[in-house]
């Protein structure tokens, strides 16, 4: 029997392959066995203090290990990383309303002329890695590579209740992917991007052609198409979408509005909108909200719960309430209705998110969560994020730079040499960043805080930790946490 801090010969024997023996302790710590590997995500690596370019090989490496271990398909390229289950047996055509992704490499050509033919095939190569490890995490499926183009399906064969949005933030992750990539590739005069176009509508999805030209995956329609065209419309690093994305995702990003364009194949132009980045609301129920709700009817047995807890929260007996119900029964509507009636107490309030594709991002709705409270910007400088997260840690505790520190790697912000090196396991590392978080919500607790955690369905492992120590914590604070769940 293996016991934790033994090291496992065949990871020891991976890492040195990769010329990154130096974790080996590490992954042995951290009982990390070659059966753990394709289960870890990048978030995994970070919480371990892994740095970013070696998560990014080791993010490489296990997707090699998984295309490795799977069985191939017979005539037809697999792609484990990007959601795969077999087509139906029936093989016969069906009307789908799906969501299409076409994302081109720009700058082949002068990678061409540039490189041996062997390099540049190596450079394609893991520019497909790339994006087929978000595609994956978006549980999205790769109909085609053509050339350096990948054909991306987000409903079909497995569909979502938000594959519009899956597909969207794919694409945005993915220009963040390859500009990580250019980076490490640092080819002069070269620089190595991608162009998405992302188009929804009704297609045809089945079978066509026969014996060995039979795909048994294809798509059929307008859509791809448009898709196929407004990828070759944008700029490179940028993401453009149709109308019919648009409006299902609007206010859950930031668009520039282009205009009509012609479409080859389309008789009118059609509205053409640039992707710049999400907009901070977390939920279809958020982007309504910020237009205006209507009344809440016949709500007033679980809102006087609610208020009834609250008033023994308030009194230092810390609560918990469960909000449980299928999609589209008001969960997300009670609890804006009950954050309005209790307004006037002056509640500090903690809102969580969980999202299904990641639900293997070791605690997202923290760390999103932070982010949103401290408002850190993608273009702020690591000072100045620093900044930014000590003023908000300094609500709650006086440990400011011990804390900053734990929770610093979280976040992604390169700390330097601003704070003392923690001489600690990376298992004493984690533990002692949620001991800091809930330091955060007792040194809050000085008046009543509302905790919010919406579609605790999703949650993952770690937050879900996190959430049960918060629980035991609250008992004598004056602490109202309320989950919103949905039965699986």
């Amino acid at each position: 029997m293996k016991v934790r801090g033994e090291l496992d010969g065949g990871v020891v024997r991976w890492l040195e392959d990769l010329g990154l023996k130096r974790y080996a302790e590490l992954f042995a710590e951290n009982a990390i066995d070659l059966d753990v590997l394709p289960d870890l995500s990048e978030a995994d690596l970070a919480q371990l203090g892994v740095t970013l370019g070696d998560r990014k090989r080791l993010m490489r490496a296990i997707a090699k290990l998984a295309d490795a271990a799977a069985p191939p398909a017979r005539g037809k390229q697999e792609h484990p990383s990007a959601s795969t289950p077999p087509a139906s047996p029936s093989g016969e055509a069906e009307r789908r309303h799906l969501t299409v992704m076409f994302c081109d490499m720009v700058g082949s050509t002068a990678l061409s002329a540039r490189m041996d033919p062997e390099d540049l095939r190596e450079v394609i190569h893991r520019y497909q890695e790339a994006c087929r490890e978000v595609i994956g995490r978006f549980e999205g499926y790769i109909g085609h590579y053509v050339g350096d183009g990948i054909l991306v399906y987000f409903g079909y064969p497995k569909a979502h209740e938000d594959d519009p949005r899956r597909a969207v933030q794919a694409g945005l992750e993915i220009v963040e992917a390859v500009q990580a990539l250019n980076a490490e590739v640092a080819i002069p005069e070269v620089e190595i991007a991608v162009r998405v176009g992302v188009n929804t509508g009704l297609v045809v999805a089945g079978d066509i052609g026969a014996g060995e030209f039979r795909d048994e995956m294809a798509v059929v329609g307008e859509t791809p198409n448009v898709a196929a065209c407004l990828q070759a419309l944008t700029e490179p690093g940028t993401v453009l979408v149709g109308p019919s994305t648009h409006r299902l995702v609007e206010g859950l990003f930031v668009f520039d509005e282009l205009g009509p364009r012609a479409i080859k194949g389309i008789d009118a132009p059609i509205a053409v909108y640039r992707v710049r980045e999400a907009s901070g609301l977390r939920s279809r129920f958020e982007a309504t909200a910020m237009r205006g709700l209507t009344p809440l009817v016949g709500r007033d047995e679980e809102l006087g719960l609610l208020l009834s807890r609250w008033t023994s929260a308030k009194a230092d007996e810390g609560q918990v309430v469960l909000l449980t119900g299928e999609p589209g029964v008001g969960k997300s509507r009670i609890i804006q209705a009950f954050r309005e009636l209790v307004r006037d107490d002056g509640p500090t309030v903690l809102q969580y998110f969980c999202l299904p594709f990641y639900v293997h991002s070791a605690l997202h709705p923290i760390r999103d969560q932070l982010e949103r409270a401290a408002r850190l910007k993608k273009s702020d400088p690591p000072e100045v994020k620093l900044d930014k997260l000590e003023a908000l840690l300094s609500q709650g505790t006086t440990k400011v730079a011990r804390a900053a520190a734990l929770l610093a790697p979280l976040l992604s912000i390169p700390t330097g040499s601003r704070y003392p090196l923690l001489d600690l396991t990376p298992e004493r590392k984690k533990t002692s960043a949620l001991e800091v978080l809930l330091e955060q919500v007792a040194g809050l607790a000085s008046r009543p805080v509302l905790i919010i955690l919406e579609d605790a369905h999703w949650i993952d492992p770690t937050s879900a930790e996190l959430f049960k120590l918060i629980i035991h914590r609250i008992q004598r604070m004056p602490v109202l946490v309320l989950i919103a769940h949905r039965p699986l």
